[in-house]
């Protein structure tokens, strides 16, 4: 299998712009004092990136899961979590508001409120908080990485 060279249109902007990262960064800090398994977070973090198309956010987050002790049968099956039987009920709550907020524009309702009482049924108004803040920081992610095309697999 050949690879192909690609070629970024530009620095990763959260680095060009002075304080950008850091205000990422401080988000994302502020998220971990919250408490959420950083486990689940990464896995709803790869199923947003899946949707996403972010080819950077899809190979690091695996990585990232692996090191904190995800397995690769939960890592493999985040895709199809709804088909699979690695997850538990607040993990399929976790991602199912992933996929509702990740794509909104999909539909007149996109965060329906049974899928909102779900989620509200495993997590605490701060956890929801969290959550919502990390499916919007991970989209923001993708969405940097994809319009500027950042590669796979290259450091920053």
């Amino acid at each position: 299998m050949e690879m192909t060279s690609l070629e970024p249109r530009i620095a990763n902007p959260a680095l060009a712009v002075p304080g950008a990262m850091d205000a990422l960064m401080a988000m994302n800090k502020a998220i971990s004092r919250v408490g959420i398994s950083e486990r689940m977070l990464e896995l709803m973090h790869l199923r947003a990136s899946q949707i996403n198309g972010c080819g950077v956010c899809a190979v690091q987050h695996p990585k990232i899961a692996r090191k904190l002790g995800e397995t690769d049968d939960r890592i493999f099956a985040v895709a199809a979590w709804r088909d699979a039987p690695f997850f538990t009920d607040a993990e399929r709550a976790a991602l199912a508001l992933t996929e509702a907020v990740t794509r909104v524009a999909d539909t007149a309702d996109p965060v329906p409120d049974n899928l909102w009482a779900e989620a509200a049924r495993h997590y605490d108004e701060q956890e929801l908080a969290a959550l919502v803040l990390s499916i919007a920081a991970i989209n923001v992610w993708n969405r940097l990485n994809v319009a500027t095309r950042q590669v796979a697999g290259q450091e920053w």
